[in-house]
């Protein structure tokens, strides 16, 4: 089960394809220690050491834990400098062979201090296949290509081009450098140009600098496969297994045999066949020991190179779980390369020559890693992990082949009907395209629905299996965009290719809802969804009119599989209806819709509510409920007489009143909806009026129930009589579905539900979305950011329009100016993507790279009539390809994408917005969008390319040149595919965090680091190193060491965090541009001068390419920027930092906010620094102003500031006396030195804390050694096994530092000033 080699001793378990999972990394708890309650388990075997005999090496001893497997001493051995080149051994303790698979401490007799020699073993033709890709992998593995190419996993990092490796994260030796004299020896602090505020250019090729290890050391110049191969049979009986042809760096050919005892030399040529051994005949087991016997180049560079690979941060090489994608790459050489060439054309999926079986039972490992127990912690981690290591596999090896399917690379299994109508089954995995075939989705709106059914049905696929009912089983499902098609992969239930659809759906129908069936085993397993997806179990009439119950929508259907096993599929309607989206003939929507405009007729009928927002309205409801019910108990107690009729007559108008609610609390809701403070009052308050009552509990009950029928039914909407319980029918509006007779009313009252639930939508959730970016409680940077605010709302991208009317229309519009460009922005690049998709459809592959240049030509050069480059005229065939039937007829079809022009493009992208999103853009060209809006088209070059898998050369484009276009052929270099998929997650590592993080917010930051220890260590042990939600646990430990003290424990966990992000989320996502300001914090607290402020500005200049100069986020940058300048003395670079801050926050904050204060305070700073104190005083005073409106003369904020006023007086009027002595006396004068005060580091740290919201609690000594000692401890356990970085913010909230919440009384909101969610 080889993986790649290179992989760093603290990650070599994660790779492993089949091996099974182990419980490493929970190296933390102590025997017996409590898990917050939930159960009390061993975790923790101590680990020991053994020592390692290896062939011609010194020995070496290797700290070992009980639980690992004995391959993973393998994989170490196969990454260490000294013993990489070697793969094909076995371990032997005593004389015994120790068997791959089994874990240490299994094995008899191993202990502290073991020996163990490695053995050299024969090789087989797939042990040296193995060995030849794991030397190529040690040959390339500085090589970025992989990363620029989008593939195995790889995805690049540029975190060590700024540090330089200076972090004192690589090891212990680094600490004697680190002190530098503290680095005050003149730095170069000037940034480029255009990283200064002001600057208009925005250049592309600073995005990925070239790191100096990336001009690869060329060890050999050519490694390949001979044409001589497979051995003929004479051959193959003396061993030989395969045949090698090399070109050394001296420029020496060679041909080489592999045979069962090693790697030689052979006569051959590239013409003659000679297997006998040439001379020098030397034998060797390993290929790099004999490259190193034929090649002194190779010796030396492969030696330096090996130096370099080990010293690479682990975080850099490791594989990433989901593939990233690059948008821009450089020019590269395109080198042979025999691994990647024989990859090519022997499908290998997944890694099947590694695994016994060839091609993946892909159905089979899904189900079968959901049916792992999950009684304990140790189960649920195996389980957790063998659900997402399944998971990323498939969605793997589905995207390589839905880009086959789409490339026409694969057969289809209907190969006589149409192209659009075509299926195909590759490596286990059914594809189908995303057009409707035979009119199925006739009545939906078509081809339209078709495409949008299956990112319905994965968000089905989604919700039940984070339900996770045991019994009920999904398919894998992975959705795929790529070259304009929509393709969906799914896993195939056992027998279903054999029968009839007909025969084998046994719920559910398969004509939407005309014929109907059910099945009492279904009911009773969808019956356990139905509470937490707020589902409805309801009846509807089949075509022979009969009764048929279902707890689904019609369409859900299921197919009990050969195997036994209970499938549930095609899920896009899990959710119910969006009635804004919907209209339906004599059914009026709520007075709020109606003012909004809606009901629209969406482009198709599958429009559904979010998960989100389901859960936000029932929680709103439920807070409804909890306060008339505490209104009435009230009422009840003032006076036993009245009746309650006459509230439940206001029942419904009051909810109307009050579902303008302020929408704070739902907001908050993340996927679970539990906002439980606000519940648990609401309760609180309810319980105990109800026992104040006096009544006895019976009683109490009864008037309870009482209060439900007389409350829940009518004002809230509840189903139960008795208990508040609300749940959707997902059938209601749906065409062709009929109810029974006897369900009218029920059906009556949830056609209201669903008209609150779409009013509730306009009425509070995007309300309060726009609060909260007004608030900055919400901070987004780029379109992603923004769709990821609003799904969490559960607001859908359909309503982005109304959003930015919202914004519009605000009283405060200038303070929405970031958001309201952000959503313009994403508005042209989303509709830019629907017509970009038509437009592709047409293009057959010899015209992509010219399609693609031309659509970008149309869509952002300022060129005003590109023409498009067709295929030269000698290279037509006359034969017309015959592959896309799904073309319009006509003799120029497939060249019809070149007539497009930019005034039809940006037409068509301006019917588009009003269409789909029912805005009107005022814009004909790119340069009037430009103009109007505020945009930067380096922005919207970004933002097409991330939407469609567009990949650019990495070069300056003249965008505004009226005399050439931007984009030649040549510059687009890939399309790479979209890929939506299934996130597994790992729930105990999660509530780890969250308990965490509230005892963090509670003040209590050892328990709440230990636990955050332990969910690290978990996500580590679900997801392997690399992870989101890794990024976020270490970025929060990072931030705890620092409130602590401990700066290196601080710089290493940053580290890691940025390296995570700009793997996992990619170099200039909004959430690594975060990352890298706390890495510069936490370096300028280090005393690493320069290296703080190169993170800085590497910083400034992604936001300045993802969204421009003009966001409150550059406020905070900017000032870090200044105050690091400041603290070098460089004033005038730092007051043009420091002074741009300032106005941003004046614009966003407005000008008497607390912000704005301390920024001036910063400035005033500055200048008393110069000695300009008029400035310094004229600043000042304007804080003094803020703080003495905002907070009051008597608070220490008002106070210090009038102090400071005081103290800069006095010098200025020191100045003026000895000026005014110079005049007097000229130069005799007897001048008293004046005092200039260079600002100290920790006052410029001190600003820094207070400007990015970190508070620092006084802890006492004791607590302090204690934490360190613990801090310690912890250390070395888990040295091991901790790698990882973060948790689901895709936001760039932020866990609550420490300590915010204590200081909330004594800091003023200004100095805690959080950066983006301090409140996290």
């Amino acid at each position: 089960m080889l993986l790649n080699g290179d992989c760093p001793e603290s990650l070599k378990k994660e790779e492993a394809a089949a091996e099974p999972p182990r419980e490493n990394g929970l190296d933390e708890a102590d025997p017996g220690d409590e898990t917050t309650g939930q159960e009390v388990i061993v975790i923790q075997d101590t680990g020991f050491s053994v020592k390692i005999l290896a062939p011609g090496i010194e020995p070496f001893s290797l700290q070992v834990s009980p639980q690992e497997m004995v391959q993973e001493i393998h994989q170490v051995l196969m990454d260490r400098e000294d013993t990489c080149h070697r793969t094909c051994f076995s371990l032997h303790l005593d004389g015994n062979v120790l068997d791959h698979f089994s874990e240490l401490r299994s094995v008899e007799g191993l202990q502290e201090g073991s020996v163990l020699r490695v053995v050299e073993e024969p090789y087989t033709v797939r042990e040296a296949r193995i060995h030849v890709r794991h030397v190529r992998d040690l040959l390339k593995s500085l090589d970025p290509s992989d990363a620029f190419n989008g593939v195995d996993c790889n995805s690049l990092s540029f975190l060590s081009v700024f540090t330089d490796g200076d972090l004192g994260a690589s090891g212990p030796s680094d600490s004697g450098k680190r002190k530098k004299g503290l680095e005050m020896d003149p730095i170069d602090c000037t940034p480029p140009e255009y990283i200064l505020p002001g600057s208009r250019e925005r250049p592309l090729c600073p995005l990925q600098p070239q790191n100096r290890d990336w001009k690869p050391l060329q060890c050999l110049k050519v490694l390949t496969m001979s044409g001589w191969n497979p051995p003929p049979g004479n051959r193959k009986m003396h061993g030989d297994l395969m045949y090698l042809f090399v070109i050394t760096a001296e420029d020496r050919q060679v041909s080489i045999t592999a045979s069962t005892r090693g790697f030689y030399l052979n006569q051959s040529t590239a013409y003659h066949f000679n297997p006998k051994p040439a001379s020098p005949r030397f034998l060797s087991h390993s290929l790099v020991e004999l490259l190193n016997q034929i090649s002194p180049t190779f010796k030396k560079n492969f030696a330096v190179l090996q130096k370099k690979r080990v010293q690479r941060h682990p975080f850099e090489r490791i594989a990433t779980p989901f593939q990233v994608y690059s948008w821009t790459a450089p020019q590269a050489e395109h080198a042979m390369d025999c691994v990647r060439a024989e990859d090519a054309y022997t499908s290998r999926l997944g890694y099947e020559e590694h695994i016994p079986g060839q091609t993946r039972d892909w159905n089979e490992e899904l189900q079968t890693t959901r049916e792992l127990p999950r009684k304990n912690l140790p189960e649920r981690l195996l389980r957790e992990r063998a659900i997402f290591k399944v998971h990323s596999d498939f969605t793997a090896a589905a995207t390589r082949g839905a880009m086959a399917v789409i490339d026409g690379n694969v057969m289809a299994i209907n190969p006589s009907e149409e192209t659009k109508m075509q299926m195909f089954i590759w490596n286990n995995i059914f594809f189908s395209l995303g057009f409707d075939v035979r009119d199925h989705y006739k009545d939906f709106g078509g081809d339209v629905a078709a495409y949008v059914a299956p990112t319905n049905d994965l968000n089905g696929v989604r919700t039940y299996n984070a339900v996770d009912v045991e019994g009920l089983y999904t398919l894998g499902t992975v959705v795929v965009d790529y070259r304009g098609y929509r393709v969906t992969a799914q896993s195939i239930i056992p027998g279903i290719l054999e029968r009839d659809q007909e025969q084998s759906v046994i719920y559910g129908s398969i004509d939407f809802g005309k014929t109907v069936v059910s099945h009492p085993r279904y009911l009773e397993l969808l019956e356990r969804t139905s509470r937490p997806l707020k589902i409805l179990r309801h009846q509807v009439l089949n075509d022979r009119d009969e009764e048929v119950e279902l707890c689904s929508s019609v369409e859900c259907k299921g197919i009990i599989g050969n195997d036994g096993r209970h499938y549930i599929l095609d899920l896009l309607r899990t959710f119910p209806p969006d009635l804004n989206f919907l209209p339906v003939p004599g059914e009026e929507l709520p007075e709020e819709c109606a003012r909004a405009g809606f009901p629209r007729a969406h482009r198709h009928k599958l429009c559904c509510l979010r998960q989100e927002l389901v859960d936000a309205f029932v929680e709103h409801r439920y807070l409804l409920f909890m306060k008339l019910a505490a209104l009435q108990l009230m009422q009840q107690n003032a006076s036993q007489l009245e009746t309650p009729s006459s509230l439940e007559n206001g029942g419904p108008s009051s909810l109307e009143s009050k579902s303008e609610d302020p929408p704070g609390q739902e907001a908050g809701s993340e996927e679970d909806g539990s906002s439980a403070s606000g519940l648990a009052k609401v309760k609180e308050l309810a319980e105990t009026i109800a026992a104040d009552d006096g009544t006895d509990g019976r009683e109490r009950a009864r008037a309870g129930r009482h209060l439900c029928k007389e409350l829940g039914g009518e004002a809230v909407g509840s189903i139960s009589s008795t208990a508040f319980d609300i749940r959707f029918n997902p059938d209601i509006f749906s065409p062709g579905v009929r109810f029974p007779e006897s369900c009218q009313d029920e059906v009556r009252d949830q056609k209201q539900l669903l008209k609150d639930a779409a009013a509730f939508l306009l009425s509070c959730q995007i309300p309060g979305l726009v609060k909260d970016c007004m608030e900055h409680a919400v901070l987004p940077v780029d379109g992603a950011t923004l769709a990821e605010v609003m799904r969490q709302r559960g607001i859908n991208m359909r309503y982005l329009g109304k959003v930015l009317e919202l914004v519009l229309r605000s009283p405060a519009r200038h303070q929405l100016d970031h958001v309201f460009k952000i959503g313009i922005g994403e508005l042209i690049t989303r509709s830019a993507k629907h017509i970009f998709k038509t437009y592709l459809q047409g293009v057959e592959l010899s015209g992509l790279s010219a399609a693609i240049s031309h659509f970008l030509n149309c869509f952002l050069s300022s060129y005003p009539n590109p023409v498009a480059h067709l295929p030269a005229d000698e290279l037509v065939s006359k034969k017309r390809n015959k592959r896309r039937k799904n073309r319009p007829p006509g003799a120029a079809d497939n060249t019809a994408w070149a007539v497009m022009t930019p005034q039809e493009l940006w037409k068509n992208i301006c019917q588009e917005a009003k269409n789909y999103f029912d805005f009107d853009l005022e814009c004909e060209t790119v340069d009037q969008a430009v103009e109007t809006y505020g945009l930067q088209k380096i922005t919207l070059l970004r933002e097409i390319s991330l939407k469609t898998g567009i990949q650019v050369l990495l070069k300056e484009y003249s965008f505004d040149s009226r005399h050439k276009p931007a984009f030649t052929e040549e510059d687009v270099l890939n399309i790479f595919p979209v890929v939506k998929h299934v996130n597994p997650k790992a729930s105990d590592a999660f509530h780890f965090f969250q308990s965490g993080q509230a005892k963090v917010q509670q003040g209590f930051l050892k328990e709440g680091c230990e636990l955050i220890n332990e969910a690290l260590n978990l996500f580590n042990n679900v997801y392997g190193a690399m992870h989101v939600e890794t990024c976020a646990c270490l970025r929060l430990l990072a931030r705890l060491h620092y409130i602590m003290g401990d700066y290196a424990e601080a710089l290493s966990n940053q580290q890691k965090a940025v390296l995570m992000s700009e793997r996992v989320m990619g170099t200039e996502h909004p959430n690594t541009i975060q990352e890298y300001m706390h890495l510069a914090l936490y370096c300028f607290a280090s005393s690493q001068l320069s290296t703080a402020l190169s993170l800085l500005y590497r910083a400034r200049y992604l936001m300045l390419l993802v969204f421009g100069e003009d966001h409150p986020e550059m406020a905070l940058l900017d000032n870090n920027i200044g105050l690091v300048l400041h603290g070098v003395m460089e004033y005038d670079l730092s007051l043009r930092f420091l002074e741009n801050a300032l106005a941003v926050s004046t614009k966003y904050h407005g000008p008497k906010a607390l912000k704005v204060a301390l920024s001036h305070h910063l400035v005033a700073r500055v200048y008393e620094s110069k000695a300009e104190f008029r400035s310094a005083l004229q600043h000042e005073k304007e804080g003094y102003t803020i703080y003495k409106t905002q907070l009051g003369e008597d608070h220490e904020k008002t106070k210090e500031s009038s102090e400071y006023l005081k103290c800069l007086t006095q010098q200025a009027v020191a100045l003026q006396r000895t000026m005014n002595e110079i005049y007097r006396n000229g130069s005799s004068a007897n001048i008293p030195p004046l005092k200039f005060t260079a600002p100290s580091m920790a006052s410029v740290l001190e600003q820094l804390n207070v400007i990015n919201g970190i508070l620092f609690i006084p802890l006492s000594q004791k607590d302090l050694e204690n934490l360190k000692a613990e801090v310690a401890r912890r250390h070395q356990l888990q040295e091991a096994s901790r790698n990882k970085d973060r948790a689901e913010e895709p936001m760039a909230t932020e866990p609550a530092p420490a300590g915010a919440p204590e200081d909330l009384g004594s800091q003023p909101p200004a100095a805690k000033d959080p950066s983006p969610g301090v409140q996290g």
